[in-house]
């Protein structure tokens, strides 16, 4: 369901609010999907999951390719679920432990893990030597199956 034409859709962005593991659609060259299993970081008031990925990835380079992509969230049920649509954007790849696009991947992991880090400094060349960058995904649209409480 369109996010800009439905309110039905409440019961599903709080199920994709409420869990921070979830499975990214990216699609390989062939036209099939690549399914990933990440953790995301989730803004409701912007609509946009947040993910940290490898430079050198399938799902990063499929998304660098076409766009396009999804997020499957699964409740503990098994049964109630929630799937993103929107468009990737790709962040910088972090290229010094304090530039913008760590800062980012600080944020998401704060976020993500629901914690803070033992050695923020160890994390952050960590993300450097590792060629990580953010991508966000702003929910265009939403589907899915959540049961209510």
């Amino acid at each position: 369901m369109s996010l800009e034409a439905n309110d039905d859709r409440r019961p599903l962005l709080d199920l994709v609010a409420s869990h921070s593991r979830a499975v990214l659609a990216t699609i390989k060259r062939d036209g099939r999907p690549q399914l990933s299993n990440v953790i995301y970081a989730w803004d409701p008031d912007t609509r946009t999951a947040r993910v940290s990925v490898t430079a050198d990835r399938a799902k990063t380079r499929n998304a660098a390719r076409d766009p396009r992509v999804s997020l499957h969230v699964s409740a503990t049920d098994f049964w109630s679920y929630a799937v993103i649509e929107g468009d990737a954007e790709l962040s910088a790849v972090a290229a010094d432990p304090h530039d913008a696009a760590a800062d980012e991947l600080v944020e998401v992991f704060r976020q993500a893990a629901g914690k803070e880090h033992d050695d923020w400094e160890d994390f952050r060349r960590a993300m450097v030597s590792e060629r990580r960058q953010v991508l966000r995904v702003r929910a265009t649209n939403v589907y899915g199956m959540a049961q209510l409480p």
